[in-house]
């Protein structure tokens, strides 16, 4: 399998070559909230794509990752004082 070389601009508005990791297995598990008002969400982040950054590295050594997430937010309970009455 032959990588895949793009382009990416960092958070400093500096460009920087990086190789696009496909996700091969996800495990998109939910995040539920409970509001002060009595309202319950869930939220997961989905990673539409990937690049490891070249020559970027965190504290411990292991490489920089660019990804482009999408959140997906879906309310499990309203308190029934919130809702709009649907005829």
């Amino acid at each position: 399998m032959s990588e895949r070389r793009i382009s990416v601009t960092l958070p400093s508005g500096e460009k920087a070559e990086a190789v696009e990791v496909q996700v091969d297995e996800s495990t998109e598990r939910w995040s539920e909230f409970q509001l002060q008002d009595g309202t319950v969400i869930r939220v997961k982040a989905t990673i539409l794509s990937a690049a490891r950054i070249e020559g970027q590295y965190d504290a411990t050594g292991n490489p920089a990752y660019q990804m482009n997430i999408s959140p997906v937010v879906t309310i499990v309970s309203v308190p029934e004082r919130f809702r709009k009455k649907v005829e």
